[in-house]
């Protein structure tokens, strides 16, 4: 942010659409190229010792990937920015705040590889964490410690896709010495914006909907507080889990039409939820665009859209989820989520085998779609074909 400032123009005065196109995205002054060049480099030359131009070593600053910090700083409404090599590098360079004795309140529904972190690796040094449903306020309230150090929020939340009120958890650890942090991977900054909310930070996964097209792993975070950067910025560079510039590269080259996607995943996910509720087969949907969600109402406040994750549940057990994620053709059968192709998976035994046992387990008949940006007549086709696999005997 620092950067445009000195070049005589602030982008976050602009709209969302042109800050994703612009922002820390300047045309390249050595040569005027549009797109922010792949600085494929792990040096920099040295003017004299100790002099240089802002660039060093590959692994404490890279041109690209300041660019892309600088672009969710902008899309996030944050003063800074900072990248990472996956969303969990994020996560553990965040944990590194923490110290023995710290407590740390998760949701009882967060992703299986944060609650694996924090519970496995993290506790395992004095950190205690705690799992609790925080689209309960009362519950949020309840659980705060003196010695709680972060409230860890997911919303919506994976897989099951609750809607936890940021600014009502923001109140409540106001006063507290709490840092409220948001992952917002499955909203996206363009259907929300954490920090303006009251949150302290914000996670991203930049290899969900940010980079948009399943080809790169990411992880960023955006905050308004100098020390905490300064703590986190001293982390990065001695963590060493940094992105390469052509993971960047191709985040940046992501963002650019995230507005586009996500208003296309949107509307794609609310016709398959509707959809599936109709559905004989289907137990129960999860998703906060349907007005019978519980977090609706806060979904709309909160969100400008309800982003393109669907859950459901079909009748029959794991049996029936598994003959209908083996059916489909447009719908691939793969982890991860956010890209522009449609992607099916069952989170109890593929993303959230970790929780099993836990608070956190996910249901053995949940399935958990990703809307990719296909025609939905072709989605709901392919969906149509996944439940009639499923064996009659089963739904009965």
């Amino acid at each position: 942010m620092e950067r445009e400032r000195e070049r005589g123009h602030d982008w976050r005065a602009t709209s969302f659409e042109t800050r994703a196109i612009h922002a820390g995205q300047e045309p390249d002054p050595a040569t005027g190229a549009v797109i922010v060049p792949i600085y494929q480099t792990s040096t920099f030359v040295q003017e004299a010792v100790g002099v240089h131009k802002g660039y060093e070593y590959a692994r404490t600053d890279n041109p690209t990937r300041s660019a892309l910090q600088e672009a969710v700083a902008a899309l996030e409404e944050g003063a800074w920015g900072l990248a990472y090599a996956s969303g969990l590098a994020a996560t553990q360079n965040l944990a590194y705040l923490l110290e023995p004795g710290d407590h740390v309140l998760l949701s009882d529904d967060a992703y299986g590889g944060t609650y694996r972190l924090f519970a496995k690796v993290i506790a395992r040094y004095g950190i205690t964490v705690e799992q609790v449903d925080l689209s309960d306020l009362d519950a949020v309230r309840a659980a705060l410690r003196p010695e709680t150090k972060f409230v860890w929020v997911e919303t919506p939340t994976n897989p099951y896709l609750k809607v936890v009120d940021i600014a009502g958890v923001a109140a409540l650890v106001q006063d507290h010495p709490a840092m409220l942090v948001v992952d917002n991977t499955f909203a996206s900054p363009y259907l929300q914006r954490p920090l303006t909310l009251g949150a302290d930070l914000v996670l991203h996964s930049t290899t969900k909907y940010l980079g948009g097209h399943s080809d790169v792993v990411g992880g960023l975070v955006v905050g308004n507080d100098r020390a905490v950067y300064e703590t986190l910025k001293f982390h990065q560079n001695a963590a060493g889990a940094v992105p390469g510039p052509l993971d960047c590269w191709l985040a940046l080259r992501g963002i650019k039409t995230l507005a586009v996607r996500m208003e296309r995943h949107s509307a794609n996910a609310q016709a398959v939820a509707e959809f599936l509720g109709e559905q004989d087969a289907v137990e129960r949907v999860y998703y906060p665009g349907l007005p019978d969600h519980p977090g609706h109402e806060i979904a709309a406040r909160q969100m400008s859209g309800f982003s393109g994750m669907v859950s459901f549940t079909l009748r029959g057990g794991y049996e029936a989820a598994a003959a209908a994620a083996a059916a489909t053709r447009v719908f691939a059968l793969a982890e991860s989520l956010g890209g522009v192709e449609s992607l099916i998976e069952h989170p109890g035994v593929m993303t959230h085998a970790s929780v099993a046992g836990t608070k956190g387990e996910v249901a053995p008949n949940l399935l958990r779609l990703s809307v990719g940006i296909e025609g939905i007549g072709d989605i709901i086709e392919d969906l149509e074909r996944a439940l009639a696999a499923v064996p009659v005997a089963a739904i009965r």
